[in-house]
């Protein structure tokens, strides 16, 4: 028997890193999904109800990742690079804080309004989550067939894309039609910090996109 098929015989085969991946992917859904809520032009909205569950969900994405940080530190095997499992993690927890941060700054600010491309930047930044977690799940059968796998990373980047326009636009047409300089200053720091959400989900798809140039 080769060395390195007896030190697989022997090594535990480790399955709780993939599952650990997917829950933090679901964290990072549903805080997006909860943003986009706070974000709804539809009606009023109890928004310091969703920042706290927004928050919530952010206190959740830490405990996941401490859980995989412990694991990679006891685990001999792993189903890819411990040093890709760990920047996956790492980032798909930077953007889970992002989307905590942009909630955060509408309780701190209590904006008169919201303007309505910060709807749109919400709702674009929910839509790469979808992506990354079904980035995620196709993480298992990658190296079989890694044609959805790559779909979802070129529709993560084009959504980055499309958030900077929409960013843009809606950072024109508030010194545009915005007088209150007070409001004038919340808006813009709250419409950046949806921005800022939408590139760390960009940062995810990056290292989705090393690890399939790895493994694929």
């Amino acid at each position: 028997m080769k060395t390195n098929s007896l030190l697989s015989f022997f090594a535990p085969k480790d399955i709780k890193f993939l599952p650990m991946l997917s829950e933090a992917s679901n964290v990072l859904v549903h805080s997006a999904e909860l943003l986009t809520q706070l974000f709804d032009q539809k009606g009023n909205v109890d928004r310091v109800e969703l920042c706290g569950l927004i928050k919530a969900e952010e206190v959740k994405g830490d405990k996941v990742t401490g859980r995989v940080f412990k694991a990679l530190n006891e685990t001999f095997i792993t189903p890819f690079d411990r040093e890709d499992i760990y920047e996956l993690t790492e980032e798909i927890d930077d953007s889970i804080d992002a989307i905590n941060r942009a909630a955060h700054k509408v309780l701190l600010y209590d904006p008169h309004h919201l303007p309505e491309c910060t709807a749109a930047l919400s709702d674009i930044v929910r839509q790469a989550t979808v992506e990354v977690q079904s980035a995620v799940g196709e993480l298992s059968i990658m190296k079989k067939t890694d044609k959805q796998f790559r779909e979802h990373c070129r529709e993560i980047k084009r959504l980055e894309e499309k958030a900077d326009i929409v960013y843009e636009d809606g950072i024109i047409a508030l010194f545009k039609h915005e007088t209150n300089t007070v409001e004038l200053i919340k808006l813009k720091e709250i419409i950046q910090e949806l921005e800022k959400s939408a590139n760390k989900i960009n940062n995810i798809g990056k290292v989705l996109k090393s690890i399939l140039v790895k493994y694929a």
